[in-house]
């Protein structure tokens, strides 16, 4: 068997390792052994490449790349909560479309002549991948709070249009060139990048789960687009892959808030600055101590707890999984609903439980749980906002009019765990805070929920 047969067989069993990771990251029973297998694919791709034709005796560069990020990956991934775990994945996908863009780069710089199509691709991946690289890294800063702000300045949009259309101008240049100028190629770079954190400065953070899926897809384009110039069908596979997955899930997001992408983009939705008069709430919050709460919820017959970003904050689910056990102890039915844009990434909400330790089949999405609603004694809120404001249904003017949500004030009885009566990160004002049948339990998740362990255990 030559050389170039055993990269060619490696790679496409990598590409299936990929393939099959991924499928299995779809469910939550399989999906550590999801990331196992692409874990292995990755391995195996890796491992490879040190046998390439192409790669003309620079170990030492590629081990040093390999054990330094390495050891940078295992360290800040052991380190970091899961409260982070967002703005981790933003930066992480960012790395992803940097490379692709230095892949590029170093293409388009070499003394050879790519075909037509590759070098298109070369300079289509070029931008993409500076446009997630950038964007991703304002995500970031946005998650972690070292950018407070959204920036605003007057025609924003049209300056957006005109600096993209001078990219497309130079990027057609550099594709029908045969020796790109480097002037031309430092331009396109440097705007992509610009633009990237121009598109990226307006958005608010309650759409912060649709940009990083958005970016995650244009960094699995970058790649499949540079794998196609290398002629590397590992690359190709699992950007491909990627980007699909990518788009499909940016699209999915898009539609559990029951907004275009074009507007998740290019609206303030999600900024807390939308400069749009909404209607406001009629009546007044009501408080309930944690002993009242308690005894509501000892004595229901069906509980549904609403996860939100603020249990992650407060590390409450661990004492909110206990509060389930010594529920269901009594004989109450406990479910978990989960909206599919809680938290700040897909999914956030599903791991924080997992991690937990609260069984899959107690987890329930929008469309299986939200009929349940109306046959619930008590439906506990924690940390949640949007999700589960029925200015949704109710407030055209309100600018999530329209977002699907869970029907949390259906139930017989709403408690709300809350740090204080202020709005959530989109800045919209919550109706069902003011409802007849809402109680709000004032106070940090974790703290609060402790003491409702304690009330429980009294009755």
């Amino acid at each position: 068997m030559s050389g170039s047969i055993f990269i060619d067989i490696a790679y496409f069993g990598a590409a299936v390792l990929f393939i099959l990771g991924l499928k299995r990251m779809g469910s939550p029973v399989t999906a550590r052994s999801g990331i196992v297998w692409a874990g292995v694919g990755m391995v195996i791709a890796t491992l490879v490449t040190f046998f390439h034709a192409q790669i003309e005796g620079n170990y030492f560069l590629m081990i040093l790349a390999i054990v330094s990020s390495g050891v940078i990956a295992w360290t800040s991934g052991k380190k970091v909560a899961m409260t982070d775990m967002p703005q981790m994945i933003a930066l992480y996908n960012g790395m992803g479309g940097g490379a692709a863009a230095a892949i590029a780069a170093i293409e388009l710089m070499k003394d050879v002549e790519h075909t037509g199509v590759a070098q298109a691709l070369a300079v289509t991946g070029a931008i993409i991948g500076s446009i997630a690289f950038s964007g991703s890294l304002i995500a970031y800063a946005k998650l972690q709070g070292i950018m407070k702000k959204v920036y605003r300045f007057p025609m924003q949009q049209l300056v957006n249009l005109v600096l993209f259309a001078i990219i497309i101008v130079l990027a057609i240049s550099l594709a029908v060139s045969d020796h790109p100028n480097g002037l031309a190629l430092f331009l396109m770079f440097a705007l992509a990048l610009i633009f990237g954190i121009l598109m990226t400065v307006p958005i608010g953070g309650a759409d912060m789960p649709v940009i990083i899926s958005l970016y995650n897809a244009f960094t699995g384009l970058a790649v499949g687009f540079e794998g196609f110039v290398l002629g590397n069908p590992a690359m190709m596979i699992a950007g491909i892959v990627v980007g699909s997955a990518g788009t499909l899930l940016t699209q999915l997001m898009a539609k559990a808030m029951n907004r275009p992408l074009t507007n998740v983009l290019f609206s303030g939705f999600g900024s807390g600055d939308d400069g749009v008069a909404t209607e406001g709430p009629t009546g007044s919050m009501k408080s309930i101590d944690a002993t009242d709460a308690a005894i509501q919820m000892a004595y229901a017959e069906k509980v549904i707890i609403i996860p939100g970003y603020g249990m992650a904050v407060a590390q409450a689910q661990h004492k909110i999984w206990e509060l389930t056990e010594l529920l269901e102890e009594k004989g109450v039915t406990v479910s978990f609903a989960i909206h599919p844009v809680a938290g700040r990434m897909p999914g956030h909400m599903n791991v924080l439980l997992a991690e937990a330790g609260v069984p899959y089949d107690k987890i329930y999405d929008l469309d299986e749980i939200n009929n349940d609603f109306v046959n619930a004694d008590v439906a506990l809120v924690i940390g949640a906002n949007d999700v589960v404001n029925p200015a949704a249904r109710e407030d055209k003017s309100s600018p999530i009019y329209g977002m699907p949500i869970l029907n949390a004030d259906k139930a017989k009885n709403v408690i709300v765990i809350k740090r204080g009566q202020g709005a959530g990160f989109s800045g919209i004002e919550n109706h069902l805070f003011f409802r007849d049948n809402t109680r709000m339990l004032y106070g940090d998740g974790q703290s609060v929920a402790g003491e409702l362990i304690a009330s429980v255990k009294t009755l």
